[in-house]
């Protein structure tokens, strides 16, 4: 016996789960947030290295360039008299300018210290041109070219000044490009242990939720599966007793709970079984009687009918046109009711022996079968003006000749007999589908109803009065018995707008049980 689990006790699915998704999403965060701010400072780093102190200090290289060009111009003018040594002077001026600017921008707000070096360099600039560079381009100009002009004390005392400063400006900033780019590998390595640890910690975090949520939701799963496969194969004896959150405990209760309904319910089909399977033996054993019944009586029958339609026929034959015209009309009754006796009782005969008297199943030749059953019916066919059209190359099938001839006789018999005002046109057709053969039947007849499509093979039925048609109403009733007899179904289409449609199916015969020639 299993008790009644205690839910409350037990923390339910959805809470463990969303305990495991809240610690991933916690961890998760933190991880991310430590990422972004150290991102967030490589950013600054890289921006500092890139786009200020770096082009800064290229500016300051470009500064001095233009201002090692603008010496040199004034030299070289001084020197030679010249007008194109003086464009070095000229341009020298423009990139400086244009220097200074761009190095101001880079630098901007964010470092104003060099702001000052700047105007410093622009002042001692200005200063060295207007001491030494214009003075002595005015000299040339009105005296001619002069080496002392060139080399002047001032004007290198001045130009010194000049260079020191823009040095000093390249030096300082070559050390804060030196730091930034400390920072850089700082801040990069920085990120680089947090992604890390930040990994590392994901599937550690991971890992511990997995197992735990393995413990505590997957093991009691398999636990309650492997229990429900033992139930579900047989032992329905076994209780289901499992452990793990509220839903897992809940559901096994409620399994549990099926089972013994099911243990309930087997109980009772196996009794009500056992009453089946009694009815069902006491069924065959009556059928089994009724059938003997049906072949003694139709046997059994057969001599007193029979001397009973002799003697009526010996009645006609001698006192035929003696009596008056009441009393041969009662003879004849008599002769023709004792001779449809005979044919029903043959008829009922021939029903109840297929499959009772079972013979040996042959290859049958279909082709040869159904050539002999519509040579038999040639003196019904040529009186009626009839067509049987029959493929060439019908199958061979393995049966009984004799109770397969008789559904043939039968369908094409049907087909002569139940026609319209126009001459009966009989077409047999046959196609394989998968592992048997399906034959078709249509005759251009009145046809049959689909309501009746399943009352035409109950024995006895008959859908015409036997003074239009003559008949027992056992023939295709018959033609259903042979047919499920030799492995096959037989049934009206329904689908046809005219005429009469039979289809049934036989089993194929495999090529290796067909003898070859």
């Amino acid at each position: 016996m299993t008790s009644t689990p205690d839910y409350t006790t037990r923390w339910p699915a959805k809470r463990l789960l969303f305990a495991a998704v809240a610690i991933l999403i916690l961890v998760s965060g933190g991880a991310v947030g430590a990422v972004a701010v150290s991102l967030s400072r490589l950013t600054d780093a890289r921006l500092l290295v890139l786009e200020q102190v770096g082009p800064a200090r290229r500016h300051v290289q470009e500064l001095q360039n233009a201002i090692v060009n603008q010496e040199t111009g004034v030299r070289g003018f001084a020197i030679s008299g010249r007008d194109e040594f003086l464009q070095p002077y000229l341009t020298g001026q423009d990139a400086e300018r244009t220097a200074i600017g761009n190095a101001r921008t880079r630098l901007g707000p964010e470092l104003p210290r060099f702001s000052g070096e700047l105007d410093r360099i622009q002042g001692l600039a200005a200063a060295w041109r207007a001491g030494y560079a214009e003075p002595v381009i005015t000299q040339v100009r009105s005296k001619g070219p002069s080496v002392e002009a060139a080399s002047a004390d001032q004007g290198k005392t001045l130009f010194d000044a000049l260079r020191t400063a823009t040095d000093d400006l390249e030096a300082r900033l070559a050390v804060d490009v030196d730091a930034a780019r400390a920072r850089l590998d700082d801040a990069a390595s920085v990120v680089l242990w947090l992604a890390i640890g930040a990994g590392v910690l994901m599937v550690t975090i991971i890992t511990v939720v997995a197992v735990v949520l393995y413990r505590i939701l997957i093991l009691p799963l398999a636990g309650l599966a492997q229990q429900v496969r033992t139930v579900a194969s047989g032992d329905f004896q076994r209780g289901v007793d499992v452990t793990g959150p509220r839903e897992i405990v809940m559901l096994g209760h409620d399994i549990d709970g099926m089972r013994k309904r099911i243990v309930q319910d087997l109980d009772s089909v196996r009794e009500a079984h056992e009453r089946l399977d009694a009815q069902s033996t006491e069924l065959q054993r009556s059928n089994a009687e009724l059938e003997q019944f049906a072949y003694v009586a139709s046997h059994d029958l057969q001599e007193p009918l029979r001397k009973v339609a002799s003697f009526c026929q010996l009645l006609e034959r001698r006192y035929g046109g003696q009596l008056d015209e009441r009393a041969d009309q009662y003879i004849g009754f008599a002769v023709d009711g004792a001779k449809r006796m005979q044919v029903l009782i043959n008829d009922l005969l021939a029903f109840s022996r297929v499959g009772r008297m079972a013979r040996e199943h042959t290859l049958v030749d279909l082709d040869d079968l159904v050539r002999q059953v519509v040579g038999t019916l040639s003196p019904a066919i040529q009186e009626q003006n009839a067509v049987v059209e029959i493929p060439d190359g019908l199958p061979t099938v393995r049966g009984e000749a004799s109770l397969l001839g008789g559904v043939f006789q039968n369908l094409i018999g049907n087909a002569l007999k139940f026609h319209g005002d126009d001459p009966p046109v009989a077409t047999l057709a046959v196609e394989r589908v998968d592992a048997f053969w399906t034959f078709t039947l249509h005759d251009n007849g009145i046809g049959i109803d689909s309501e009746y499509a399943e009352r035409i093979f109950v024995i006895f039925q008959r859908l015409h009065h036997k003074d239009a048609y003559p008949g027992t109403g056992i023939g295709l009733a018959m033609c259903r018995k042979i047919i499920e007899y030799h492995g096959g179904t037989i049934w009206l289409d329904t689908s046809q707008d005219t005429g009469t449609t039979f289809r049934f199916t036989l089993p194929v015969v495999e090529e290796s049980e067909t003898p070859h020639e």
